[in-house]
């Protein structure tokens, strides 16, 4: 899927968020990159043949204090590993707007087990 298609599919996932979160969103930028830099596989502990859909950086909104002045966090969508998990377009959006649910719930300070009971992760 060409870039410019696979990141509409990321902006409808986030458009189609309800208006309560979408209004909270809050200094936070979303990318969409290949796959993880060698930096972000090492810091976040991905072994070798490892896939990441998505990653969540930044301070949680709960975690916030005295927060003025701080760069955007950042989510970034990693575009190969999804295509490479998915058999077929139908697979890749619904992968889409579940990583963008799942590392959105991060900036809001929802934990990954909280996600996992959830069934979204």
């Amino acid at each position: 899927m060409n870039r410019g298609k696979f990141e509409r599919l990321v902006r409808r996932a986030i458009e189609s968020l309800p208006d309560r979160f979408l209004e909270r969103l809050d200094n936070v930028d979303v990318v969409v990159e290949d796959a993880p830099s060698s930096e972000q596989a090492q810091e976040h502990g991905l072994a070798a043949g490892e896939t990441l859909f998505g990653l969540y950086e930044g301070t949680p909104q709960v975690d916030r204090i005295e927060y003025s002045f701080a760069v955007p966090d950042k989510i970034t969508i990693f575009q190969g590993g999804i295509e490479e998990f998915c058999r077929n377009e139908r697979e890749i959006v619904e992968q889409v707007r579940l990583t963008v649910v799942h590392e959105i719930a991060h900036h809001f300070g929802i934990s990954d087990d909280a996600l996992h009971e959830m069934g979204l992760s």
